[in-house]
């Protein structure tokens, strides 16, 4: 299934901030290539950071995920990537969309300003 990308022109909703604010800020706690956070349909929040080691490479969002899963979510309801680069990775939107088909995923830049907002089709 194709993704279907928008400009983000209008104000965001304010729980989609909220995962946009907890991406950026774990992107900056440990000076990380990329941050991001996921929300599931619980309503909990999960964060996680590039991974960069020899034997282990992880996205931020990967790691989001994976925590969420790991937690015990079995579903989610938005994701927030915050990064430099001119897209999220295929396989981080891959691995949202394993649990949820047609959930927002937000790029955001280094300002936390969101520059993107993708859904499955």
């Amino acid at each position: 299934m194709a993704e279907r990308t928008e400009t983000v022109t209008e104000q965001l909703d304010p729980e989609d901030s909220k995962i946009v604010t907890l991406a950026r800020s774990a992107r900056a706690r440990i000076g990380a290539a990329e941050g991001a956070a996921v929300r599931d349909t619980d309503g909990r929040t999960y964060t996680g950071c590039t991974v960069r080691l020899t034997a282990l490479r992880l996205t931020a969002l990967q790691v989001a995920v994976a925590t969420a899963v790991s937690s015990g979510a079995e579903g989610l309801e938005a994701a927030a990537v915050v990064t430099e680069a001119g897209e999220v990775d295929a396989d981080s939107v891959a691995a949202v969309r394993e649990l949820a088909s047609t959930a927002p995923v937000l790029r955001a830049g280094g300002d936390g300003e969101v520059v993107e907002l993708s859904r499955g089709a």
